[in-house]
């Protein structure tokens, strides 16, 4: 497993365990404690498990077992791959980071915060399908001999 894919794999692990901690704190406070916690709250637990792991561990998945590109084959870039796999990361962090601490306490820097997590994950989501375009498509193998 490439080196790449298998960051993406575990940031995605390290993703959802973080989206259950916050799940199960929101599962407690309202059920246990009787406090309805702040709706940012859930928007981060959302997105750590949706983005960070789901999407993420796709991401990772597809980065590994779509069909190589070909050696003259330019439109791929790994170097893009690497990129991707960085604002995705940034961007979902931040953004749960700024959601919990935003439903906390009130302010506009952290819905900028918000902002720019959200859009990183919009802009890496896209340069990833960009990226990987080109890969979709059947292997260059010949057919299995008839029988």
């Amino acid at each position: 497993m490439p080196e790449l894919v298998r960051r993406y794999v575990k940031t995605s692990f390290v993703f959802l365990v973080a989206g259950l901690l916050l799940g199960g704190y929101v599962l407690v406070a309202e059920f246990a404690v009787g406090r309805y916690p702040p709706r940012l709250f859930i928007t981060a637990h959302v997105h750590l498990l949706l983005v960070g792991f789901m999407l993420m561990l796709v991401m990772g998945v597809a980065t590994w077992m779509f069909p190589r590109p070909a050696r003259d084959d330019a439109r791929y870039r790994p170097a893009l791959a690497e990129a991707v796999y960085w604002v995705m990361t940034l961007g979902t962090a931040l953004r749960a980071i700024a959601e919990v601490a935003a439903g906390l306490v009130e302010g506009a820097p952290l819905r900028a915060l918000i902002v720019l997590g959200g859009s990183a994950q919009l802009v890496g989501a896209l340069l990833f399908v960009l990226n990987m375009w080109w890969r979709v498509r059947m292997p260059v193998t010949p057919p299995p001999p008839a029988r």
